[in-house]
């Protein structure tokens, strides 16, 4: 088998960047394979086009008419870029896309007649054949039938020969089946709610998008030292291997010149993204070797989540022509940081203002301070869903680990913002004296712009920061699908802005209080409320852990302790009554992500009981055979002296028995904890066998595995080593 490690970079070693030229400028390439605005406008009647606007703008139901008209145009553009197939493209609970390609060609009953076939009935719905898809018990598997439907929102888009056309995924019963589904409810929740805080400012407002600016980190390796690596290729991340003398200790990757295979990389893939309009601006190595970021311009969150689901399969594809393997999991290498993807979130109305950024009038700042504080007050009230929301068996390993945020959910704001918000809490209770209400807009209120201009302090340790204009959820993972994190912010903000609307109308009708002074009494409520939950220092630290134990905020480590929240009374409550989740849905989701952790760990435990013993002992008893025979050898021409001449080798073999004889029972204790749970049959308690009992073993095996690595001569070691994965460029 070393061999194959030697042939692996052999071959990595002499690769040459990809031969790629820029077919055009990114702003002519930009959406030339969607159906967007541009192509609808040449392509569909004006009836269908205004159905089309409609449905998207106001969410209107398109006709079946209309729906075979646009199908018609639909067609025609797909047809005259070369499509062969169209597929309905939808994003079941695996946290991935699917798809199932049909072609246009049809024949009539005989077969004579050949045509390119695609109709509104086509378009709108289709019966894939999904019974497989998790459902957390909404279907039997002999119950195939789960429902495409079309979703206008997001424009379709042609990758290859195939026309993709996003759409949500139902059961036959009604119940979701998808991750978009929840989002699109998540949306439509907030526009409602929003708008009607709105109003308080500008009464012309008449929708509010919720906008989402996603960041994502990924490492690129070798292609054939990625297939040398039985770990990567089962779980995507290294389950064992020492780490390398050097890593990122010098910072000499981070923001450093790229490397040519990798910018080649990015160049193609940034040419893919403009033809898909995802609209991707910004890329540089990040922190650890090997390691690197992009990100795009800020779009309507469902686009968004759209583009960067669809963006991870281009991603790998594109790595495929490079002869690279892109790794989005949380934490491929021990030893160095592993990847996140910052969710940049902010709220937009149709008059084009972004409600979390300042402006340069009193009216605007206290439109802005409104929805900051009422999104500081979400996320205080539902800390332990939003931790619930970013929990995976990979980013378990990301979190707290000094390059991600920990696991504790805490708000950012900055020094200056802080000050603003102790000044806001000492407002008088009930109405404001015309002196008060001057000086709070005058000095308070109007002097935030100011204030915001020089605050330009970040923490890389806080899970929920706000930078500027926007807050910046930091703790989702990059292996994961935004969705989960958005419909959940989206949620809990939604249900904020609904409870502050009730408490500012109640008095202004109660207390015979003007609008303004009403508002001021709520916020200043919400802030002392909400102290719980801002937090500015290290979250790093153990003084933070313990502080925030004091504040009463939860610490769950673990994906199993973790998601509990989404089916507590309170969560359940929320979901259903802004519509997201019934209790059905909800309770099979929670269902569907225990079973996920608990695969994912017993793959990891096989994965990585299979290499220990059968790649890491059989190497290290090869190379102790070698050191017998020369003690053997050194006995034979020293006598008696051997030992003092062999004393190293002898410690060495000892050495070697001793780590073998640990990966050996420690693999047999991890099977047998193994077996136990799976004889368990509630998710929760076999999830948390898995978390708590199973996974415990891993780091002993490893540790085991990893002092062999050092000890067994480099030449007959048969995996692929640290320094090999991480600097080979």
């Amino acid at each position: 088998m070393s061999t194959l490690r030697f042939q692996a970079l052999k071959e990595a070693s002499t690769r040459k960047p990809v031969h790629f030229e820029e077919i055009d400028r990114k702003s002519n390439l930009f959406g030339s394979n969607v159906f967007n605005e541009k192509a609808m406008k040449q392509y569909l009647t004006s009836d269908a086009l205004k159905g089309v606007r409609d449905a998207i703008q106001h969410g209107t139901k398109i006709e079946r008419k209309l729906a075979d008209y646009i199908a018609m145009g639909m067609k025609e553009w797909a047809l005259a870029k070369g499509v062969t197939h169209y597929t309905h493209w939808f994003q079941p609970l695996t946290g991935t896309t699917a798809e199932k390609h049909d072609a246009f060609f049809e024949t009539s009953y005989d077969g004579s007649d050949p045509v390119e076939k695609f109709g509104g009935a086509q378009l709108v719905q289709q019966e894939p054949d999904a019974s497989s898809f998790p459902n957390g018990g909404i279907r039997n598997t002999f119950e195939a039938r789960g429902y495409t439907a079309w979703d206008p929102t997001s424009p379709a888009f042609i990758y290859g020969t195939t026309l993709c056309i996003p759409t949500v995924f139902i059961a036959y019963t009604g119940e979701a089946l998808d991750n978009k589904i929840p989002l699109l409810r998540a949306l439509s929740a907030i526009d409602e709610a929003a708008t009607e805080v709105c109003k308080y400012f500008d009464k012309n407002v008449k929708k509010v998008t919720a906008t989402l600016g996603w960041e994502q980190e990924y490492f690129l390796i070798d292609k054939a030292l990625a297939n040398s690596r039985p770990d990567l290729m089962m779980t995507g991340r290294t389950l064992l291997g020492h780490t390398s003398a050097k890593g990122q200790q010098l910072d000499d990757h981070y923001f450093g010149s790229i490397p040519t295979r990798a910018l080649t990389y990015m160049r193609d893939l940034e040419q893919e993204c403009m033809l898909l309009g995802i609209p991707v601006k910004t890329r540089h190595n990040e922190v650890a070797p090997n390691q690197f970021e992009l990100a795009p311009i800020f779009e309507e969150t469902n686009l968004a989540v759209d583009h960067n689901s669809l963006l991870m399969d281009v991603m790998q594809r594109v790595a495929e022509r490079h002869d690279f393997k892109v790794l989005f999991h949380e934490k491929p290498f021990k030893g160095v940081n592993g990847s996140g993807k910052h969710n940049n979130w902010s709220l937009a109305t149709d008059t084009g203002v972004n409600l979390l950024s300042p402006s340069k009038t009193p009216m605007s700042n206290l439109q802005f301070l409104t929805f900051f504080i009422n999104t500081i007050k979400a996320v205080n009230d539902n800390e332990t869903l939003l931790r619930a929301s970013i929990a995976t068996a990979s980013n378990d390993h990301r979190l707290g680990a000094n390059e991600a945020p920990p696991a504790i959910m805490s708000v950012f704001i900055g020094a200056q913002l802080t000050k603003v918000l102790s000044e806001l809490e000492s407002v008088t209770t009930g109405k404001l004296s015309p002196e008060e209400k001057t000086d709070l807009k005058l000095n308070v209120v109007g002097k935030i712009p100011d204030v915001l201009l020089d605050n330009t302090d970040r923490n890389r340790t806080s899970p929920f920061a706000f930078t500027g204009n926007k807050f910046e959820f930091r703790a989702v993972g990059s292996n994961s699908n935004c969705s989960n994190a958005m419909t959940t912010l989206n949620a809990i903000v939604a249900k904020q802005l609904i409870d502050f609307k009730n408490e500012v109308e109640n008095l202004i009708e109660s207390k015979d209080m003007k609008k303004d002074d009403a508002i001021f009494n709520v916020l200043r409520e919400y802030i002392k409320q909400s102290k719980k939950i801002l937090f500015e220092g290290d979250g790093y630290s153990e003084a933070w852990e313990k502080e925030a134990g004091k504040r009463g905020l939860s610490n769950f480590k673990t994906t199993p302790e973790a998601i509990k929240a989404k089916v507590s009374k309170q969560a359940l409550d929320l979901f259903a009554e802004l519509g997201i989740f019934n209790h059905v849905e909800a309770e099979a989701r929670y269902e569907i992500e225990l079973e996920e952790y608990t695969k994912k760990i017993q793959i990891e435990g096989r994965v990585l009981g299979d290499i220990a013993r059968n790649h890491v002992i059989p190497t290290a008893i090869r190379y102790q055979n070698t050191l017998i025979e020369n003690v053997k050898g050194l006995k034979e021409i020293f006598g008696k002296e051997f030992e003092t001449i062999a004393k190293e080798q002898i410690t060495l073999i000892k050495e070697i028995s001793g780590h073998i004889e640990g990966i050996n029972s420690k693999v047999l204790a991890m099977t047998n904890e193994r077996k136990k749970a799976n004889q368990l049959t509630d998710a929760q308690k076999m999830a948390e066998a898995y978390c708590n009992k199973v996974k415990p073993y891993f780091e002993d095996i490893r540790n085991h595995c990893d002092k062999l690595e050092l000890l067994v001569d480099d030449e007959s070691w048969t995996l692929t080593k640290y320094r090999e994965l991480l600097f080979t460029k």
